[in-house]
């Protein structure tokens, strides 16, 4: 049996400038992370605003010759009165005579913390530990932002290939303008290669390359059983509660196994989709989950058959009484937003249409429903991984992390990859990322491993040599 090649050391000239450049790179993401850059969130609304001149500022530093800060509307389609999108930094490095030019996505915005007394450290003051610096937005993306400017740092402002750096600021809202931003500016951001920093690695010592990403829908559900509240003890017994319905409404959706039970839905699994890139070790993934002793994994398959090829339901908010406010009446009405991942080759809409259909016939006691579909949408994507431009980021990913790439999947949904493929045909797509299951993306304590980001600076600085070659 033949042993697997060890990659290629990298370039030691181009190891050595990476190595130069990554203390002052970490302290400008420190920077930007302290920064609360919550878009989603109108009281941060200027933020945001700061946050992206921070950027405009680390791209001209880095030679940038030209640098905009832009921003859209929702397009012709939206309303009169549709606000203004976040803003977005664009930067210009000229490609050299009859080389490519390669834009390098992430974003600068960061999700809600979830409460910040429910971290170990403060959100927004990052913070090292084992290795790991602590901090919203320290993984997800502004280690992304961080990775492209140091590449073009690494390389004294002058990459062989041809860059535009395109750091938008409202991806944690599912870019309501993006597409908007990319048809006003399609002459700007054409590219012959897309480089998106904005997913993540099995572990940190093997780099991935995603090629399938799941999709999104919601659905708020509404149940409605009463006029008004009454007493619970007078009508109590004949007389049911919205909240119980809307609970064995919700119960309905997975069987005892924890599998999800909507029916027509596609399962990449079932249709013998391949689901690439190693399974999770059980224990570990336990752990960075967080989740508590003798609580059992649901759903059946590996781990990663569920994660990346798998729908996925769940109830992300119930509108009810807080415990402390309630009260002996019978609620007379309750509803939930309930989000549902889409396994690759599902559509969307037709997914959400069965998703509203099964809560509408699984409402109790012939209680009255209502269904909408929620702000999120997101096709599921699958993405074409052979060509040159794969094989170069192979060797060069390989060659810094000092084993072989894999390709994943990943369970989360990044709407605009889709609109980037929709926009540019002819360009070539990656998905990278220096994320890992331990980065907590969206969670409490969200993390980024530094030697991880070190070598994810040193895989696209390759990437972009290789592709000058």
């Amino acid at each position: 049996m033949s042993q697997p090649q060890t990659p290629p050391a990298p370039p030691p000239a181009l190891a050595d400038a990476v190595s130069r450049v990554l203390p002052g790179a970490r302290t400008d993401l420190e920077r930007l992370v302290r920064i609360p850059s919550i878009w989603a969130d109108p009281a941060h609304a200027e933020d945001t605003r700061r946050s992206a001149e921070a950027v405009a500022e680390l791209a001209r530093d880095a030679g940038a010759e030209s640098v905009r800060i832009l921003t859209a509307d929702g397009g012709a389609d939206a309303p009169a009165d549709a606000p203004v999108g976040a803003p977005a930094v664009v930067a210009h490095w000229p490609a050299p005579p009859g080389m490519p030019t390669v834009m390098l996505y992430a974003h600068h915005d960061v999700q809600p913390t979830g409460g910040d007394e429910n971290w170990t450290s403060a959100p927004f003051e990052p913070t090292e530990r084992d290795g790991r610096l602590y901090g919203r937005g320290a993984a997800d993306d502004k280690a992304g932002v961080m990775t492209h400017l140091a590449v073009l740092r690494a390389y004294d402002g002058t990459p062989p290939v041809g860059v535009t750096l395109f750091i938008e600021g409202e991806e944690e809202s599912g870019s309501p303008t993006l597409t908007a931003l990319l048809d006003t500016h399609h002459e700007l951001l054409t590219a012959d290669v897309i480089v998106i920093a904005d997913a993540g690695n099995p572990s940190v010592d093997v780099p991935a390359l995603t090629t399938t990403l799941r999709g999104l829908v919601d659905v708020v559900v509404e149940v409605s059983m009463l006029e008004s509240p009454v007493h619970s003890g007078i009508y109590g017994g004949p007389v049911g509660d919205a909240l119980t319905a809307l609970c064995r409404t919700l119960g309905s959706l997975h069987d005892d196994k924890g599998e999800v039970t909507v029916p027509g839905l596609t399962s990449a699994v079932s249709t013998g989709t391949s689901c690439s890139g190693p399974d999770a070790d059980e224990g570990t993934f336990r752990s960075d989950a967080g989740l508590l002793p003798g609580v059992e994994l649901i759903g059946t398959g590996t781990i990663q058959e569920r994660i990346t090829h798998k729908p996925a339901i769940s109830v992300l908010g119930i509108d009810a009484p807080r415990v402390e406010e309630s009260s002996n009446v019978l609620l007379p009405r309750a509803r939930a937003m309930v989000s549902m991942r889409l396994a690759p080759g599902e559509d969307a809409k037709a997914a959400q249409a069965a998703l509203a259909e099964h809560l509408e016939a699984h409402v109790p006691w012939g209680a009255h429903v209502t269904t909408s579909s929620g702000s999120g949408t997101a096709e599921p994507f699958s993405l074409e991984t052979t060509g040159p431009v794969y094989d170069a980021a192979r060797q060069a990913f390989s060659s810094a992390y000092g084993n072989a790439s894999v390709e994943m999947g990943i369970g989360g949904s990044i709407p605009f990859i889709a609109e980037f493929a929709r926009t540019f045909p002819g360009a070539a797509v990656l998905v990278t990322g220096v994320g890992d299951p331990a980065s907590r993306w969206h969670g409490i304590d969200e993390s980024l491993h530094l030697a991880m980001f070190g070598r994810g600076v040193l895989a696209e600085a390759l990437l972009l040599a290789r592709l000058a070659g």
